[in-house]
């Protein structure tokens, strides 16, 4: 794994995660706030790019939920980059970008969610399953914030 060893290629890719969500919300808050931010913009496209292809590195044997993640996100990413980087986001393809990218930034929150409570020691215990309340209230609280927001940078994304 880019001879980093399996800790340092997992902090690598954390990293890599951590700064794609980081660039997807401010790009998100410029959108909202009706101006683009080509750089955060630029650096969250890529960076989750980077982040589902190195997720995909990770020395699993099968098809893992993880990898259909992933998948479907660089699927999203596709049409993402050509809608804001071949087709320049205008007229429509604005909406397509704003759409794809917020789905794109919506899982990888959801993976955030999901390591989250597989990680801290605290909320495994409140949800070992990950079929527990806590664990679907935080998802659900999450899902439900992207749709908002997505609604409404797909409603302002006509001015940008």
């Amino acid at each position: 794994m880019l001879g980093l060893g399996i800790e340092g290629f997992t902090f690598l890719h954390v990293a890599i995660c951590l700064v794609a969500l980081a660039a997807g919300f401010v790009a998100v808050g410029g959108w909202l706030g009706g101006t683009q931010l080509p750089r955060a913009t630029h650096l969250f496209l890529w960076t989750t790019v980077l982040t589902n292809v190195t997720g995909l590195l990770f020395p699993f044997n099968g098809l893992l939920p993880s990898h259909i993640v992933a998948l479907i996100s660089l699927a999203l990413l596709a049409i993402a980059l050509y809608a804001f980087y071949a087709r320049g986001g205008l007229g429509l393809w604005r909406k397509v970008f704003v759409g794809t990218s917020l789905a794109a930034l919506y899982l990888n929150a959801f993976v955030l969610v999901v390591q989250t409570f597989l990680k801290n020691p605290a909320l495994a215990v409140l949800a070992p399953t990950q079929s527990e309340t806590p664990f679907v209230a935080a998802q659900a609280l999450t899902l439900l914030t992207f749709l908002a927001v997505g609604y409404a940078a797909l409603r302002r994304s006509a001015r940008l």
